[in-house]
């Protein structure tokens, strides 16, 4: 928890998933570390807190970081002639129902095996399982468009929701996007008006928290970000991922080298032209596939969202290294002690007070913030790549001053 801590506090991020409290040894962990904070909540415990305050930079170290308990699970099962695999977000207000919820799905799975436990029963029934836990408890679809593992996916996804939760699908009331889409591209289904659309990052990489993450306008409170979810109110939108960046977000087969868009692989007939295998369809193409919607269509009233690079991979583009280089962490590092977490300098610091500690960084978040960035899509398992400049490009400051987040 200390190394979570740690890591939330250079990045900004006020309110972290715990991950995998269905592992016996994580969950003996968590109720060591953590104690009651407001409702629904926790922090680390005092003398485990100090020690993190100590190790990093008086800006950030003071920042208050909050724990709400919560994991992903997998469902892999048979549903309609076709094997399905599912992952799911599930949250717990309180220990309590988090260890009931454990006794229910340890009578169906390993919880001991992995962080990630894997469940043969429907997503039907682990959402039941979850509201059978009390007030508060709530299911999230994770990373709904990923080929493998996303409920729309196009290897062992649905259409609809309610294909994939039947009678309690009217339980479900918001989808995490992941890494391939933000919420421009799933504006264009229909069926998916009315669901919050939040973003997060994966728990069981420190480092990389916070490259996408879901902003709120409520008072800290488990029970109030709930509300701000199943109503809209407090729901200020997320901050993502180019989605050109995740690693499915067009189709493709990385084995050939190939990268194709949707209308390509659709004459193609969905088949690699190198070798004769299926291609993998990507999230653009599924979006496409459901969507009854143009491209650039905004349902009314819905929240804005922001697409940002994590701050190593744009330190790393102007030094010319890897993001996780030691030159690349110490810059970062020199950065955070001068100006704070990192989410804040590339979404709200203004853009002069970055140009005082480096003039190029500053005119890369400015680019970022008006999403001038070249882009090369990922595809099947393969990151894509953003970049803020041209090779050749003098990386000097030129921009104006955009706006903040929202």
């Amino acid at each position: 928890m200390e190394h979570l801590t740690w890591w939330a506090r250079r990045k900004g991020v006020t309110l972290m998933g715990t991950g995998d409290f269905t592992h016996p040894a994580w969950f003996g962990r968590l109720r060591e570390s953590l104690v009651p904070a407001e409702p629904g909540l926790f922090r680390l415990r005092d003398d485990l807190d100090r020690d993190v305050s100590r190790t990093l930079p008086a800006g950030v170290a003071a920042r208050e970081v909050r724990y709400m308990l919560s994991v992903e699970i997998s469902t892999i099962y048979s549903q309609g002639g076709r094997s399905r695999k599912i992952h799911h977000l599930v949250y717990m207000p309180g220990f309590d129902e988090a260890e009931a919820f454990n006794r229910r799905l340890g009578r169906v799975g390993d919880l001991g095996s992995d962080g990630r436990p894997v469940t043969s029963m429907s997503s039907r029934d682990l959402l039941e399982t979850t509201l059978e836990c009390g007030d508060g408890a709530y299911l999230v679809p994770a990373h709904v468009w990923t080929p493998w593992f996303g409920v729309f996916g196009s290897k062992s996804g649905f259409d609809s929701l309610e294909e994939c939760y039947g009678d309690l699908t009217g339980h479900i009331f918001a989808l995490e996007t992941g890494l391939s889409s933000d919420p421009a591209m799933n504006w264009r289904v229909s069926a998916l008006d009315g669901y919050r659309l939040v973003s997060y990052s994966d728990a069981h990489s420190p480092p990389i928290v916070g490259r996408e993450t879901t902003v709120f306008d409520t008072d800290l409170d488990y029970f109030a970000v709930e509300r701000a979810l199943r109503t809209g109110a407090g729901h200020a939108g997320t901050i993502e991922f180019f989605p050109e960046e995740g690693k499915y977000h067009v189709d493709g087969h990385r084995r050939c080298g190939v990268r194709v868009d949707p209308a390509e692989t659709r004459s193609l007939g969905g088949v690699c032209p190198v070798c004769g295998k299926k291609l993998t369809v990507g999230v653009l193409s599924r979006v496409d596939d459901l969507a009854d919607r143009p491209e650039g269509f905004r349902p009314e009233g819905v929240p804005g969202f922001r697409n940002l690079t994590p701050l190593p991979e744009v330190v790393g583009e102007i030094l010319g290294v890897g993001p996780k280089s030691k030159k690349v962490g110490a810059e970062v590092e020199r950065l955070i002690t001068a100006l704070g977490p990192e989410l804040e300098i590339l979404a709200e610091l203004p853009v002069d007070d970055i140009a005082v500690h480096s003039p190029r960084l500053a005119e890369a978040v400015a680019r970022l913030r008006r999403g001038e960035v070249t882009k090369e899509p990922g595809y099947d398992g393969e990151f894509g790549t953003i970049r803020v400049f041209e090779p050749d490009e003098p990386k000097e400051p030129t921009a104006e001053e955009p706006p903040t987040l929202f």
